[in-house]
């Protein structure tokens, strides 16, 4: 399938893009199913480039150290689904608490708006897995086989021996991260010391050795061949980020009116004689894009954040002599009405961004404020439905309880148990009850009553579970209580 449009001029049928041809009628034919054309990314230094940097090894310092980390004789942060709690240094989360991880999802998403509707897509720039992954594969590859004119030779070149040998190296080592990443990311589901050990024995279970090779099938074709692909087809952020931009978003952006016309010039030429812009048309800003836009044509969803082309940029403009920012992190409204850096600062606090972080403040304090009041003690009360009420030799009426006992925290507790809302009620079970640490038990309770006291008929009662080394800690529970 393929879709026609009139070509303006000869000038423009010229500069068409590849997968385009012009037929004889003046009309461009343009596939709907280009074949990729591969990007080799120009290395390029600079204040963005060195932050870039120092999150990349900031983001993997984290994820690869965190799973080695013991807390309390075990890994400081392990999802362990089969026995369904997450243990994040000293908190231990339980199926009752799903609450906080749909707080912690809304804190990620407003965070995303927040960032987003200040400074553009930072996220994808500078901490997004695929920049991260894609940036270190991109470092081997530059160290493996040269910059961008040596690896436009080489793929371009004979497959000879020197061809065989530099892409036998590269792909290995990125197989060897990616199998390193994956490893890595199964450990924080099976702790990863056994993990390392079933590794070495060769005793990996099904489901182990699937996500590990999974994750790392992801990684080397997403940093080492998809790449600027994931990111201009598979994200759906790159769809729905213009929702949250608006005229005063910081963005990457090409000063038109300072850089046009653009041209070519030597460093002692005069640019008012020639009438041209501060843009030399060197093209560096395209050849450093690790998504080969042209930033000169305006902000494009295809745009990362990642802030290259102004390392570059700057990079000539020092080598010519011109003043910095020609490509800079700017708003609309200030290139448009050339306002400096000051007006473009006071404009991020407007009534977008306040909604988002007053949203964002509130929901971060009530979360933090119910982790904080959180109970390390939940019980559940199951009746027993073999009979609701039976009367015993000494002729009380008893009713048969199972108490579930949750002890969330990992501190071994001491609790006992009563229970009130009828007159003289006994409480009959073994106690002190002792629940071990993160682990949950089952009690069976029997409580009973005399006739004499108690009238007929039901009654609302309520069972108390405190800690007999913890005074402040009680958690009262409600049930039923019937007389026959």
């Amino acid at each position: 399938m393929d879709c026609r449009v009139k070509a303006g001029s000869a000038a423009a049928r010229a500069r068409k893009p590849a997968g385009t041809a012009v037929d004889a009628g003046g009309e461009t034919e343009t596939s709907l199913y280009e074949v990729r054309q591969k990007i080799y990314p120009r290395a390029v230094h600079g204040w963005f480039a060195r932050w870039r940097l120092v999150l990349v090894l900031a983001t993997q310092l984290i994820f690869y150290g965190l799973p080695w980390l013991t807390w309390n004789a075990r890994p400081a942060v392990l999802f362990d689904l089969a026995a369904r709690k997450f243990y994040i240094f000293g908190l231990v989360l339980w199926p009752q608490d799903f609450i906080f991880l749909t707080g912690l999802l809304v804190i990620s998403a407003l965070s995303l708006f927040l960032f987003t509707a200040v400074a553009g897509r930072l996220f994808c720039g500078y901490a997004c897995p695929q920049t991260v992954y894609t940036e270190i594969f991109m470092w081997i590859e530059h160290k493996v086989e040269g910059d961008r004119l040596q690896r436009m030779r080489l793929d371009r070149g004979p497959a000879g021996a020197a061809w065989f040998g530099r892409k036998t190296l590269k792909h290995g080592l990125w197989i060897a991260i990616a199998l390193w990443t994956g490893f890595t990311f199964v450990g924080y589901f099976t702790p990863i010391r056994v993990l390392a050990s079933e590794v070495a024995a060769w005793s990996l279970g099904p489901w182990e050795t699937f996500w590990i090779l999974f994750y790392s099938f992801a990684t080397y074709g997403n940093a080492g061949w998809m790449r600027e692909q994931v990111c201009k087809y598979m994200c759906p952020y790159a769809r729905f980020q213009s929702a949250m931009f608006d005229r005063d978003t910081l963005t990457i952006t090409y000063d038109a009116q300072r850089g046009e016309p653009r041209g070519a010039r030597s460093r002692s030429a005069d640019r008012a004689r020639l009438g041209v812009g501060d843009c030399v048309d060197c093209g560096i800003c395209v050849q450093v894009c690790p998504t080969g836009i042209d930033i000169r044509k305006g902000l494009q969803y295809e745009c990362i954040g990642c802030a290259a082309c102004i390392d570059g940029c700057n990079q000539v403009m020092d080598k010519m002599g011109y003043g910095r920012g020609l490509i800079r992190y700017s708003t609309q409204n200030a290139v448009a009405a050339k306002q400096d850096a000051r007006y473009m600062w006071r404009r991020v606090l407007r009534l977008r961004t306040l909604i988002y972080g007053a949203l964002l403040l509130g929901i971060v304090a009530a979360l933090l404020g119910a982790l904080y009041l959180r109970t390390p003690l939940k019980v559940d009360v199951i009746r027993d439905r073999a009979a609701l009420a039976r009367e015993t030799r000494d002729g009380m009426i008893e009713n048969v309880y199972r108490l579930q006992i949750m002890n969330t925290s990992e501190h071994a507790r001491r609790l006992t148990i009563g229970a009130s809302g009828a007159p003289g009620l006994q409480v009959i079970a073994a106690q002190p009850v002792a629940v071990a640490g993160a682990t949950t038990r089952m009690v069976t309770v029997t409580v009973r009553a005399n006739p004499a006291d108690v009238k007929r008929g039901s009654y609302d009662i309520r069972f108390h579970v405190a800690d007999l080394d913890d005074a402040g800690l009680r958690v009262d529970e409600k049930s039923r209580f019937f007389m026959r």
